[in-house]
């Protein structure tokens, strides 16, 4: 019974999180919104009600009391701001997507994105009290939205068969639920120079913290937190940071993509006070990034900078640069390592060879529906002969949804990203449709700044290209939020005209 009502409430999240995505602002609009929200707990708190991090906690009720009431008095805080000040909420937004709260009990530690979540549900209510009395307004969801809508259903339907339905949904409560709501929160928000302004203050300022905090780590050679990485420094020759980061290679995503955004309003900058601070900006970034030792986080760092030359420059002879870089760097490989060997690649991939033939081997077994969400390191563990292997995703988005989502899920992230892609990069080079009017005679936000559209454009589809390439080393596409932000935000500035379109 406690199964049935698990699964039927995580279909009930999915279709509410589909339904926030495609209705209008308005009364039904909002009850999506919290119903979805409201079953993230309810669902989380059920599937884990006899672990010992919840058993632990439910024996303290006065830290029970003590976490509802912060969090209560936090929503409503925030709510309030955000419904006096509408543009706090695409920043604090933003502003909380790196930080992670590791949770104790039981004697064990969860690194949960609370911040974000807080700021999720007080936009939330602050949207709901807003569109409660707001009139209907009607449209037609473009194809993006629909690819979304599906995608979160289609998992939380997968999540009923997986080989580990706990994962699968720990993954749509703590992920998709939340992240889904705060894309279509801000797809309605109005952007414009000062709001886009504000944005890349926000982040280069948390950017430059967290580069300076990490660089104490690296002079001082010791880390924060994270037990593995410490131990794995120890054997190295080299030192890895993480600054408050829980995983390297996630800091330096998060690093190559605010580089990305940087060096987009570097290239278009007129004013030479801008140009010298984003110059230092960027390279006092380039410092923290280079401390990371994140090889995914550098190539991906290329690609983003390679569709900016693109843009700034000619699509031409940025692609025959990066043909010739390709080959060079494939020749150059072959030379030093000397005749291929699979054992010395995995090896050199820290395990993820291994990994991705295990997903495309499981991927050949079920390759219709996939063996479920959430389940590649269950799946990978009783399909493969080393029982113990640390595992929990193969490293390689395609691979990872083709496994546990088969033929299915991965036509649906294959339309997803090549939707986003054309939608983003469609008409960056000209003046987009509808941008000289924004209806009822009133001027389209960059009627009067089409430079600034460019770069916002430019600096969206370069950090999202940045962000894919990334996630074909290292995974985590429907599971970070900075997807979703970046697929708002590019869309929304694909159709500046029509910012309440959703698409």
């Amino acid at each position: 019974m406690s199964d049935l009502l698990a699964g039927a409430g995580l279909l009930v999240a999915a279709g509410a999180c589909a339904a926030s995505i495609l209705l209008p602002p308005g009364r039904l609009r909002s009850l999506a919104m919290v119903a979805a929200i409201g079953l993230f707990p309810a669902l989380i708190l059920g599937d884990q009600w006899h672990t010992a991090q919840i058993v632990a906690l439910r024996n303290d009720e006065a830290r029970i009391v003590a976490l509802v009431a912060i969090a209560l008095v936090a929503i409503g805080a925030l709510a309030s701001l955000f419904r006096r000040w509408e543009f706090l909420m695409p920043l604090a937004i933003v502003a909380a997507l790196p930080f992670r709260v590791p949770l104790h009990a039981g004697g064990d530690t969860a690194n949960l994105l609370v911040p974000l979540y807080l700021v999720i549900a007080a936009a939330v209510l602050a949207t709901v009290l807003r569109d409660w009395s707001a009139p209907r307004v009607t449209w037609s969801p473009r194809a993006l939205a629909w690819l979304l809508a599906g995608a979160v259903v289609l998992y939380a339907l997968q999540t009923l068969y997986s080989e580990d339905f706990s994962k699968g949904l720990q993954n749509v409560c703590f992920f998709l639920v939340p992240f889904t709501i705060a894309y279509r929160l801000l797809r309605e928000v109005e952007w414009d120079r000062r709001l886009l302004t504000l944005l890349l203050w926000v982040l280069g300022v948390e950017a430059a913290i967290f580069v300076a905090i990490g660089s104490v780590e690296y002079l001082s050679r010791s880390l924060f937190w994270n037990d593995q990485v410490i131990r794995s420094n120890e054997f190295h020759t080299y030192f890895r940071v993480n600054s408050v980061f829980w995983d390297p290679n996630v800091y330096g995503r998060y690093l190559a993509l605010v580089i990305t955004v940087a060096t987009a309003a570097l290239l278009w900058a007129r004013d030479r006070r801008d140009f010298a601070l984003l110059a230092i900006l960027v390279g006092f970034l380039w410092i923290g990034l280079a401390q990371t030792f994140s090889q995914s986080s550098y190539v991906a760092l290329l690609a983003g900078l390679a569709v900016l030359a693109a843009i700034r420059w000619s699509p031409k002879w940025t692609l025959a640069a990066v043909a010739v870089g390709v080959v060079a760097a494939f020749v150059a490989v072959v030379f030093a390592g000397g005749r291929p060997d699979l054992g010395r690649i995995n090896i050199d991939t820290s395990g993820r060879a291994n990994l991705v033939s295990g997903g495309v081997d499981l991927f050949s077994e079920r390759p219709l529906w996939g063996y479920g969400s959430g389940s590649f390191q269950s799946a990978y563990r009783d399909h493969r002969d080393n029982k113990d292997v640390p595992v929990s995703e193969s490293h390689t988005e395609p691979v990872t949804v083709a496994a546990e989502q088969g033929l299915l899920g991965l036509a649906i992230y294959i339309a997803l990203i090549a939707v986003a892609l054309w939608t983003m990069a469609s008409g960056i080079r000209g003046p987009p449709a509808g941008s000289e009017s924004c209806g009822r005679g009133r001027q389209a936000p960059f009627s009067d700044s089409p430079s600034t559209l460019l770069t916002s454009r430019a600096a969206v589809l370069a950090a999202f290209v940045a962000l894919l390439v990334h996630t074909l080393s290292y995974a985590g596409f429907f599971d970070d939020p900075i997807t979703w932000v970046l697929l708002a935000i590019g869309v929304s500035l694909a159709h500046p005209a029509a910012v309440r379109d959703p698409a």
